[in-house]
């Protein structure tokens, strides 16, 4: 029973390199000048879609990063910032915190990540 659970976790280590070997990361020469104020730029954003932005608290998970967010053979280049937001719904209430992420490319976001609409 160990061998086939060392088995099943060797063969999931594969292939999540396999992933990772043909997804990486693209050359930040592609993705714009890097955003020094990136959580300006993201705050200003996220008064355009939340209903009471002055009341979010932000948890920022790390720097942002050089991401590809394109699909179907498309590519959409830029630096992947991910956040968690906790702010107040139309009722008044905190909504918990909830995960998103916003693709910036030169001083502005481009893509949002984990809002209701995409």
């Amino acid at each position: 029973m160990k061998r086939l659970a060392l088995i099943v976790s060797l063969s999931l280590m594969n292939m999540g390199l396999q992933v990772w070997a043909e997804n990486p990361p693209p050359d930040a020469s592609l993705c714009g000048p890097y955003p020094d104020n990136y959580k300006e730029i993201v705050m200003k954003w996220l008064e355009t879609q939340l209903i009471d932005a002055s009341s979010a608290r932000i948890e920022w998970n790390g720097e942002p990063k050089p991401a590809d967010l394109g699909g179907n053979g498309q590519h959409l280049y830029g630096y992947l910032v991910q956040f968690k937001v906790n702010a107040r719904n139309r009722f008044g209430a905190y909504t918990g915190k909830q995960e998103h992420g916003a693709l910036i490319r030169n001083g502005e976001v481009v893509k949002g990540l984990g809002f209701a609409y995409q």
